[in-house]
């Protein structure tokens, strides 16, 4: 029998890494009752833990050039980037870096060297990698491996906010008012039922990966944020974006933290008949080995790596403080040698930033009052349509400066709103929901739903190389799976019925993105249509919008403001990156 608690708070943020923690800080500086609820543990989970190697940050040495380092942003995400959003991560992004090292975040080396070490190899552009205009004004600064979520925690902790671990937040309450309300959850250690009562709501739950095991995502990311919200009827947005397929070792795919602090500092790829693949050649590197698919094996090839570019990859590890035990999994680049790599490895992971709850202002507000969001299932659009291009990879920082801001706008929210009136109603049908798939004696088991979605979504010719007959035909399955097994799930326990609501929140973005997919008739940063190699400007100039309507899935168009437009009188091929190849 589950015991149900209702636990009343000022703000509750659903979701322990780096936004959760920077809003949960704020929040509280503003003297609120602030609860942190993570289904795994705060700290030691999420991507905050797996991305936490380094922290990117707009120079300060050149805030005289932030417009010309917006339009940098502004060319590299293809014109969709909200400049708003992008001048205000650059100018907050050192601040935050400031907060964290005030907050007893370890660099592995004195900053000063960091820094020279990052303009002479990185600025300076490497082996077989573009030159990247926008990073002479970027820094990378390395932090100690896997140190940075656990500081937060301690930091948020030391504020007195409470962290609630091990409870899977299932869905959003609303008010009779039509107001967030709160949420209720699960726990996966009794099974017991929570009511969590609030003035306000922040979602820093991550985004949406579909539980490859042979990749650096978390297995817990499972697109929670944005199911719930699209199901308490707030908008959603760049679903058709997803996240750079990423390369793995084929020999050793488990070992993705070793590869991961390598290919910054050395690109060469070779195909099985030894010609030169640049991952840059076919535009974001998201693509690249899909275009390359059925021509491996493609090779990892440190043969013709000089003794310089030797030295700079162990300095690029050794900056970034990881201690990787290279040879004891067989893989020493140091030596030379080709490795077999395969793509994909994070196949379904949404475009951070640019994929997620569509916000209203830069409070982080969503559509549903008392909603905000925060980290990377809040849609800032801040680097646009590639999210890799002209920055440093960059998830962090966004994360910490929406969470600070989501933190702030949630705080003086919950300060002038009253306690929300529960709908007693629904919050017993919440319950219901929640726990249909214990009370079943049969039906089909989580995992294997797992996997029938990941052969259907993760293929590149779904995900990567789009066509609209095979996105209608992946849709049609997903629609299935949604219709004939969701409400079949069954659970043994709570850990069983925590894997049967990742699934439902699984399916609900599979079909999120098919329908994004079809909607965005062109091409564009990572969204890639075979049927539509090309841009089409200034008709998709424009963001993608989702709502729940009545039960059914709707999709608009919100268009970019024509100011932020590029030149339309100038050749295509000026006025982009790169220019899209026919897939053959």
């Amino acid at each position: 029998m589950q015991r149900e608690h209702i636990i009343s708070t000022d703000v509750l943020i659903i979701g322990g890494g780096v936004a959760g923690c920077f809003a949960a800080i704020e929040a509280k500086r503003r003297n609120v009752d602030v609860i942190i609820v993570d289904k795994a543990y705060a700290g030691k989970s999420g991507s905050s833990i797996m991305a936490s190697d380094s922290w990117g940050y707009f120079d300060p040495k050149h805030y005289d050039k932030l417009d010309e380092a917006i339009d940098l942003v502004s060319k590299g995400g293809e014109y969709i980037n909200n400049r708003e959003w992008t001048r205000i991560i650059l100018k907050e992004s050192y601040s935050t870096f400031q907060s964290i090292i005030s907050w007893g975040v370890e660099l592995p080396v004195k900053l000063d060297e960091a820094t020279t070490w990052w303009r002479e190899n990185i600025a300076g552009g490497v082996k077989g990698r573009r030159g990247d205009p926008g990073y002479p004004y970027f820094i990378q600064a390395p932090l100690r491996h896997r140190k940075l979520a656990p500081a937060l925690r301690r930091q948020a902790e030391r504020v007195g906010v409470k962290i609630i671990d091990r409870v899977m937040i299932i869905d959003l309450m609303r008010s009779e008012g039509e107001r967030a309300a709160g949420a209720v959850g699960l726990s996966l250690n009794t099974g017991d039922f929570y009511i969590f009562r609030a003035k306000a709501t922040v979602l820093a739950a991550g985004w949406t990966t579909f539980k490859l095991a042979a990749g650096y995502h978390n297995l817990a990311l499972t697109g929670d944020a944005e199911a719930m919200a699209y199901r308490s009827g707030a908008e959603i947005t760049g679903k058709e974006f997803q996240e750079s397929v990423h390369f793995n070792l084929a020999d050793f795919p488990y070992a993705w933290k070793s590869n991961a602090e390598i290919y910054p500092a050395y690109w060469r790829f070779v195909d099985a008949e030894g010609k030169e693949i640049n991952p840059w050649e076919l535009g974001p590197n998201s693509t690249v080995f899909a275009f390359h698919a059925g021509r491996g094996p493609i090779y990892w090839d440190f043969d013709d790596a000089t003794p310089e570019e030797k030295e700079a990859i162990q300095k690029y590890i050794w900056k970034r403080g990881n201690p990787i035990e290279l040879e004891r999994i067989g893989f020493n680049p140091f030596k030379g040698g080709k490795y077999r790599i395969f793509g994909g490895c994070a196949a379904g992971s949404s475009l951070p930033q640019s994929t997620g709850i569509w916000l209203l202002d830069m409070n982080c507000s969503s559509t549903i009052k008392g909603l905000y969001a925060a980290g990377d299932c809040c849609a800032t659009y801040c680097w646009g349509a590639i999210g890799r291009l002209p920055m440093p990879p960059a998830g962090l920082t966004p994360a910490a400066v929406t969470g600070r801001r989501a933190g702030i706008g949630a705080a003086e929210y919950a300060l002038q709103a009253g306690e929300p009136e529960l709908n007693h109603e629904e919050v017993e049908r919440l319950k219901e929901e929640t726990y249909a798939p214990i009370y079943r004696r049969s039906g089909f088991d989580p995992r294997w739903v797992t996997r029938l979605i990941q052969s259907i979504m993760v293929p590149y010719y779904i995900l990567y190389i789009k066509h609209e007959r095979r996105l209608q035909a992946a849709l049609t399955l997903i629609e299935f799976l949604r219709d004939h097994m969701v409400p079949r799930l069954y659970a043994r326990d709570p850990h069983e019925l925590r894997l049967a609501h990742e699934v439902r929140n699984m399916i609900l973005n599979a079909e999120m993105i098919l329908r994004a997919s079809l909607f965005r008739a062109e091409s564009r940063g990572v969204h890639y249509r075979e049927d539509y190699p090309y841009r089409r400007d200034p008709e998709w100039l424009a963001w993608t919008k989702i709502k729940n309507e009545k039960g059914e899935m709707k999709l608009y168009k919100e268009p970019v403001p024509k100011e932020w437009w590029p030149d339309l009188s100038k050749p295509e091929e000026e006025r982009y990156p790169f220019m899209f190849p026919k897939f053959q």
